[in-house]
């Protein structure tokens, strides 16, 4: 609960730290629930989940829960439809320092086979790759047919840390301006399905994300130097990120913007759009018939010694 005698700004960072908080144990609950668990009532009584109308500025647990493993559903069948007709698709999510690109990502691929949706999050380029074509170490990630590519950061690095921390010169900033257009026309020209994502959030909601992060134990590590520096660059970055969407928005490859200070809200408007920018359907296939199992009288398993079996602690 917030402390009423807290100035009102120090009450807003106790407030988004709880959301935070609330968030990071239902993300465990989505690993768990289905869609025939998330019925039943005993289930949801221990949840404190309440079966009462959705106030239209306070999404409940309950519809959130019920979305998303629809949404997750539907993107079961966008998997199977890219599998099936050899598709190749690639999602570049961008956005500030704690903007929510991961947990919207984490989202997508959580019951997607990792050998069809895959992420790609690139380090720091090291020496070799400085010297290598800017776009060159982003190519070989991108899809084969048959396979989505999740961007978690991309190329766009240039146009926002890179230009702002100052780890480009004035040069290559522009020369990747003058590429990144042809080469986005290129990629969509070749058969590649490129759709790009922005995730906005204000000033107030980093500073409580990034409050969040330093008093949790858990999540201290995702906040690097690099972050901190952010927060005194605001406005610089607010600089860089207009500019980059004013010269990068194409036809053939236009920005989207997520609205993503509520966290759930923007998960689940962020995967529905996605949806519909592709034009899946479900795919039919042959039922499955399980063999039955096969008994020989000759065989006779071998003992295990104890000294393999993991402990049983718990």
């Amino acid at each position: 609960m917030t402390d009423r005698t807290l100035p009102s700004h120090h009450q807003d960072i106790l407030r988004s730290i709880e959301r935070d908080l609330i968030d990071s144990y239902d993300e465990e609950l989505e690993q768990e629930i289905d869609d025939d668990r998330l019925h039943d009532a005993g289930l949801l009584q221990a949840l404190g989940i309440h079966k009462d109308s959705v106030d239209d500025n306070d999404m409940s647990r309950k519809t959130y829960f019920l979305e998303l493993l629809r949404l997750q559903g539907e993107l079961v069948k966008l998997q199977d439809w890219v599998q099936h007709t050899k598709e190749k698709v690639v999602v570049i999510f961008e956005g500030r320092d704690s903007a929510g690109k991961g947990g919207v990502i984490k989202r997508i691929t959580q019951r997607l086979n990792p050998r069809v949706c895959k992420v790609a999050a690139l380090p720091a380029p090291n020496d070799r790759e400085r010297t290598q074509w800017y776009f060159q170490r982003y190519v070989s990630h991108l899809p084969a047919g048959g396979e989505i590519v999740l961007f978690d950061r991309s190329w766009y690095n240039r146009a926002g840390v890179e230009r702002v921390m100052g780890f480009c010169s004035e040069d290559q900033y522009e020369e990747f301006f003058r590429s990144v257009p042809e080469f986005e026309r290129m990629l969509v020209r070749s058969g590649i399905r490129l759709i790009k994502y922005w995730f906005s959030i204000t000033d107030e909601e980093q500073e409580a994300r990034f409050m969040a992060r330093i008093h949790d134990p858990l999540k201290q590590w995702k906040l690097s130097p690099m972050d901190i520096e952010s927060r005194s660059r605001w406005e610089d970055y607010t600089k860089a990120k207009e500019v980059m969407l004013e010269r990068t928005h194409i036809p053939e490859a236009p920005w989207w913007i997520v609205q993503a200070v509520d966290k759930k809200r923007a998960r689940l408007n962020c995967i529905a759009h996605l949806l519909e920018q592709l034009p899946y359907e479900a795919i039919a296939h042959p039922e499955v018939a399980l063999p039955a199992r096969v008994f020989n009288s000759n065989y006779a398993r071998h003992p295990v010694p104890e000294s393999l079996y993991v402990p049983e602690r718990y």
